[in-house]
């Protein structure tokens, strides 16, 4: 079997070009993930994810999208091929109203999305949004959180991911140890959050270690002083091995955010190594830049021990599309959609 190299690409468009065919089979990367300009319709997609499985010998490899709702959703507007979806506090609104339709909801809307993936050829979805937002952060985070309450989003995230899962799609928790915190862009600049430890404990790390069941989760670009002063999460041992790994307890694949946020300084070659050598399994790079794709792949090299293993044990979490009551959750998505 080919080796697989210990990364997952972006590409730069709507088709595969004879550049990104040849380097996905030499560099194997072990998942493909996808961002508006790569989704136009329907067919156009599946023709792409399965010209990215040809190209890396007809495996099974996962692709990934960030497809929350609201203003993070690949398909859909401008486009009118994919329902709109609400972002993922409405369904936090409708918890306040009712528990039981909130939380219904969260599930339902996220098996209706699953739908639109999987028939897509996407596997894996970047949601749910863990992060609790607190009074002063930047507004990145924002409606993407389902409340500004720990419970609240515990409970309909859990129900979310259900729904995803249950269509057949896997979900990524992120972005551990939490970004509600941060008052800076991590795609622009690097945030540091300065709150105590016991704050962090009280607040930002419980919907992790709610959900470390997960098959996999998504690092931030964020450092914690009262944990490692200078090296964010995603390049941070102290972090991954005290807070993630065994405070929050998360034992699935853990992938980098994007490397090409202006977060994190350095080379691409360098940001890789650190993210690796730091105890993230996988880095993730998503614009589809050739000559970054490249530094990444001859860095990161090839997926090998606790990180093969433990890419492989998420792929095995995927079940099979289970039967729902569409009607339902379409009324539920009627439900929760801003007017």
């Amino acid at each position: 079997m080919t080796a697989i190299g210990a990364f997952i690409s972006g590409c730069s468009g709507p088709v595969l070009s004879t550049a990104e065919r040849d380097f996905f089979a030499r560099s194997n990367p072990w998942g493909l993930i996808l961002f508006k300009r790569n989704c136009e319709t329907p067919d156009q997609l599946k023709a792409l994810t399965t010209a990215f499985r040809d190209a890396v010998g007809r495996r099974n490899a996962p692709v990934f999208i960030d497809q929350e709702g609201g203003r993070v959703q690949r398909l859909g507007p401008p486009s009118n091929a994919w329902r709109r979806y609400p972002a993922a506090r409405a369904y936090g609104e409708a918890f306040n109203v009712s528990a039981l339709s909130g939380l219904r909801a969260a599930r339902n809307v996220g098996r209706l999305m699953a739908e639109d993936l999987i028939a897509a050829g996407i596997t894996a979805n970047c949601v749910p949004v863990l992060d609790v937002p607190q009074p002063g952060a930047h507004e990145i985070v924002g409606n993407r959180a389902y409340s500004d309450r720990v419970e609240a989003i515990m409970a309909l995230a859990r129900a979310h991911a259900a729904g995803f899962a249950d269509g057949g799609v896997l979900p990524v928790i992120k972005h551990i140890p939490g970004h509600g915190r941060a008052r800076a862009d991590s795609h622009l600049e690097l945030p540091v959050v300065d709150a105590k430890r016991s704050e962090l404990e009280a607040v930002d790390f419980p919907p992790f270690a709610a959900m470390a069941d997960a098959p996999m989760a998504m690092t931030a670009h964020v450092v914690y002083t009262a944990i490692d002063k200078t090296a964010p999460a995603t390049l941070s041992k102290k972090v991954i091995s005290t807070v993630i790994r065994k405070q929050i307890g998360f034992r699935g694949l853990l992938m980098t955010d994007d490397l090409s946020m202006k977060a994190l300084s350095g080379s691409y070659a360098e940001k890789t190594r650190r993210a690796l050598e730091a105890g993230c399994d996988i880095v993730l790079h998503c614009n589809g830049e050739m000559a970054q794709m490249e530094e990444v792949a001859a860095a990161a090299g090839v997926l090998k021990g606790k990180a093969l293993a433990r890419a492989k044990a998420a792929l095995k979490m995927a079940r099979k599309p289970q039967p729902f009551d569409r009607k339902q959750a379409l009324r539920d998505l009627d439900a929760v959609l801003p007017a």
